[in-house]
């Protein structure tokens, strides 16, 4: 059983122990933590809640929206909807905050609390620092009766998200009507499943093959939308002879392409392929995080911009992406997050996007990713022990590689000539992620499994 407490909020295994798990105990804890700190901060009493389809999600909601209500916050509680659904659901709402019920990509034991501010932004390191404590020391007050919050359940916003995306400047929905695409959605069973056939049929795509689009919760496979994990979706795309297949996680904020073809676009590529398009028409700044792609640098220098690199997690690349005032950005993973829309990985804006360029293109999207600057990552991982120095371990890789490029905002990343290499203690499994990428994959395997031989030898 697990618990962790991070910068990407409170997730864990469902079951256990308190402590040791997400049990209904830390659930309570840490959701009136955040409700009662949101409340010192703002004039609003409103918090807006959202899940996605997993089987505890409908007992964590019950848990979360009755502590709210304890705490004296009254709780907009939009049911099954998606991560970027409630973050633009939250200054909508005039809202204090929203917690997003969902562990993401992890397995369907696993549930998490996902923290957001009024901008409807994931909350920042401190900020989660004090939540934590908050929650440790139970240090406050619940409501009175005559003072407890109330529930309203509102189911608009399906609605609401979608008319965002269709108001944006660079959606072409025409293009796309025109275009006649057969599209084929694996949705693991979650909420995807409703929003984006929905979406894609208020962009005009006639033809939709769902795979695994009923949002109850039965995964039937693991829900990260990886290669290895994709069959089901590459044969209804071969089947039924589709021009795209599109493939996203429970909460609906990571997505991925499959070509007609029946390969995976890369999920890599979902970010670089929607910046090459919006680059076209907005000149600016480009932001991912660390352990993506070269291939979103190289596309941004062409159509003239910079590309600016963060620390791993969505608020880092946000944090960033302000910063350098950059149009477009997001990770590596499949999350793209664009300003005008919001500052959150947004599975459907990413698709309205994506189709908008391969529609004006008027090519396949075999064709078009042949035209992409061509790099291949490796991503391994080393599961973690309890008497395994993370610090030390990665200290003693820095010294050894001090002569060349790299940087230790985020773990250590090295850069190579042709290559690079980042070691980082993962935000939400008890893992080291060590991803490299080259311009062949045997190169990028060459160098994730030299580091990974030299680690476990210092581990020795």
């Amino acid at each position: 059983m697990t618990l962790i407490k991070s910068i990407s909020g409170i997730r864990g295994t469902i079951g256990g122990r308190s402590g040791e798990a997400l049990t209904p105990i830390d659930v309570v804890k840490f959701t009136a933590a955040f409700g009662k700190i949101l409340l010192q901060k703002s004039e609003s009493k409103k918090i807006v809640v959202g899940r996605d389809a997993r089987l505890s999600g409908e007992m964590v909601s019950n848990l979360v929206v009755g502590t709210l209500q304890g705490i004296g916050a009254d709780v907009v509680n939009l049911g099954l909807s998606t991560t970027p659904t409630v973050e633009l659901a939250v200054p909508m709402e005039d809202a204090a905050g929203g917690i997003i019920l969902t562990a993401s990509h992890n397995p369907g034991q696993w549930n998490a609390l996902k923290l957001l501010n009024s901008r409807g932004e994931f909350i920042s390191d401190q900020e989660g620092k004090e939540v934590l404590a908050l929650g440790e020391s139970l240090d406050f007050d619940f409501a009175e009766v005559e003072n407890l919050g109330k529930e309203t359940k509102d189911d608009s916003y399906l609605q609401k998200h979608i008319d965002a995306v269709l108001a944006l400047t660079l959606v072409d929905r025409e293009a796309i009507r025109q275009a006649g695409f057969k599209i084929a959605v694996d949705a693991v069973n979650s909420t995807g499943g409703i929003f984006i056939p929905a979406l894609l049929n208020a962009l005009g795509v006639e033809t939709v093959y769902k795979i695994h689009c009923e949002p109850n919760g039965e995964f039937p496979h693991n829900p990260e939308p990886l290669k290895e994990h994709l069959a089901d979706l590459s044969h209804a795309v071969l089947r039924n002879k589709a021009d795209l297949g599109i493939a996203v996680d429970p909460d609906v904020d990571r997505l991925v392409f499959m070509m007609e073809d029946g390969e995976l676009f890369g999920e890599e590529y979902t970010l670089v392929a929607v910046s090459d398009y919006i680059l076209g028409h907005t000149k600016g700044n480009t932001v991912s995080n660390l352990s993506s792609t070269r291939a979103l640098r190289d596309v941004t220098i062409k159509h003239g911009g910079e590309y600016y690199a963060a620390a791993v997690g969505e608020v880092n690349v946000v944090t960033k992406m302000k910063e350098v005032n950059a149009v477009i950005g997001g990770e590596g993973n499949g999350g793209v997050i664009y300003p005008d829309s919001h500052y959150g990985r947004d599975a459907l804006v990413g698709v309205a996007l994506f189709l908008s360029h391969l529609a004006k293109l008027k090519k396949t999207a075999s064709t078009y990713r042949a035209e992409l600057p061509q790099y291949f990552m490796s991503k391994n991982k080393i599961t973690l022990t309890p008497d395994l120095d993370i610090d030390a371990l990665l200290e003693k890789m820095e010294e050894k590689y001090k002569e060349e490029q790299y940087t230790t905002i985020d773990g250590l990343k090295i850069d190579f000539e042709n290559e690079w290499i980042h070691l980082r203690k993962s935000n939400t499994e008890p893992i080291i992620r060590i991803y490299s990428e080259g311009p062949t994959r045997e190169s990028a395997d060459a160098i994730a499994h030299k580091i990974i031989k030299e680690i476990e030898e210092i581990i020795k």
